[in-house]
């Protein structure tokens, strides 16, 4: 079965920006939405493990963040095109 992960998005004067939440993401997503942050954070060379990670720094966790939003951003442009 194949899950499709969507977030509200919104625009802002300075950029678009994803506004997502543990409590606002059905159960079904949120394995889906777990794989593809570790997806993002290996891209970036960060090591996450299951479950809490509160040792990262503010930049290790930013750079997951911002990588995730780059290819949901990426995902929606070419399903623009």
């Amino acid at each position: 079965m194949r899950c499709r992960i969507v977030l509200q998005t919104q625009i802002h004067s300075k950029g678009v920006f994803t506004v997502a939440s543990k409590k606002n993401v059905v159960p079904e997503a949120r394995a889906a939405l777990d794989k593809f942050k570790m997806e993002a954070a290996s891209e970036v060379g960060v090591n996450l493990k299951q479950g809490y990670n509160g040792d990262l720094t503010s930049k290790q966790a930013g750079s997951v963040g911002g990588q995730m939003v780059k290819k949901m951003i990426k995902a929606y442009e070419d399903g623009m095109k």
